[in-house]
């Protein structure tokens, strides 16, 4: 049985407020069209949620652009534990989530207007040559939006969906094989080191860095990896030779799963069987599994959780069932379809219909 990775599915988003949280997401980034939004209790976490059940709500939001979504997670009946420290590039864990824009001078024009977005950069250009730059949302999430043009559905927005992280590594190396060997990230579009002038304003952008880029050689395949397109992961280590460099920093270290933050990195894939072997073969066994009964509001599907080699959560979802018309019982049924071919369009473009207006 094969391992496929179909896409990055989600980044997940720990928030305060769901609803406010999302109007912002929405009418600034344009993720506009809800899958599922479900209230309930998180009984499959307890190794990160203080070993007891945590109630939270949950929705999961896409830009039909194009690109992953963005899972937006409020815990309930409890205190929220915030970031003590501001994390800095090299800090450990999802320090960035990357959105995909065809149009990066129009969107930092439209987002230096939006309310309670700070702009860190102005308009630069990556090693690779792709314009972009770097804000805060509100609660001090920081995004990067950059060149891309790849397009599901043609909506006139600025931007698209997501197109990946920014990830903080101790040894590069490591990192590299662990993403291209489990996840399929094995070309590498830039490799740099040094202190770097389109990091200038970006918090840790003052430290020496070692920066790869890592995208997927293999096309895009699997059912909803149309939806999802491409994406790809940054990686970053400070280097700390002959310089006055802070050691990195855990940036949940202390806090629970749901807590506000980059809560998790969700890969779509096909055949959780296949990557639970793979990762095996790592030394990085599944953290947390929560079988192929889940559920999540209307969707249905098997999610597993496994730890990068700096403690990072990712996690795996293969998705058996997506509400379309939930109303009149239209769904996307994905368990028994050929797991390498995409869905016919017309399915995939139904989506539309959940879109919130």
């Amino acid at each position: 049985m094969e391992k496929i990775i179909c896409g990055i599915q989600q980044v997940g988003i720990g928030v305060r407020n769901v609803a406010e949280s999302w109007k912002w997401y929405k009418d600034n980034f344009g993720f506009d069209t809800k899958i599922f939004g479900a209230e309930g209790v998180a009984e499959r976490m307890l190794p990160y949620t203080g070993g007891k059940p945590q109630p939270r709500y949950a929705i999961l939001v896409y830009n039909l652009r194009g690109g992953a979504g963005f899972e937006v997670w409020e815990p309930r009946g409890r205190e929220l534990n915030y970031v003590s420290f501001e994390p800095a590039l090299g800090d450990l864990g999802i320090y960035a989530c990357k959105i995909k824009s065809r149009n990066v001078r129009a969107a930092y024009a439209q987002l230096g207007k939006a309310e309670g977005a700070r702009l860190l950069t102005e308009v630069t250009k990556t090693p690779d040559g792709r314009e972009h730059f770097f804000l805060y949302d509100p609660w001090n999430n920081l995004f990067e939006v950059e060149t891309d043009s790849y397009v599901f559905m043609d909506e006139d927005k600025n931007t698209g969906g997501g197109n990946g992280a920014v990830l903080g590594v101790t040894d590069m190396d490591k990192s590299v094989k662990f993403y291209s060997t489990l996840m399929d990230y094995d070309k590498v579009e830039y490799d740099v080191t040094g202190v770097q002038a389109d990091l200038n304003g970006v918090p840790g952008g003052q430290y020496p860095l070692r920066r790869v880029l890592l995208s997927r050689s293999k096309p895009i395949e699997g059912p909803l990896s149309e939806v999802m397109g491409t994406s790809h992961i940054e990686l970053v280590q400070r280097i700390p030779e002959g310089f006055d460099v802070p050691a990195p920093r855990k940036i949940y270290e202390g806090r629970y799963w749901g807590d506000p933050g980059f809560i998790h990195l969700c890969f779509d894939i096909r055949n959780m069987e296949a990557i639970r072997e793979t990762a095996e073969s790592l030394g990085h066994s599944f953290v947390c599994d929560g079988g192929r009964d889940f559920k999540m509001g209307e969707a249905d599907g098997h999610f597993t959780y496994v730890e990068d080699p700096d403690g990072t959560l990712i996690e795996f979802v293969e998705t058996f069932k997506v509400p379309i018309l939930k109303k009149w019982g239209i769904y996307l049924h994905l368990e028994k379809r050929d797991p390498h071919k995409q869905l016919p369009r017309y399915m995939t473009r139904a989506l539309r219909f959940l879109r919130s207006k």
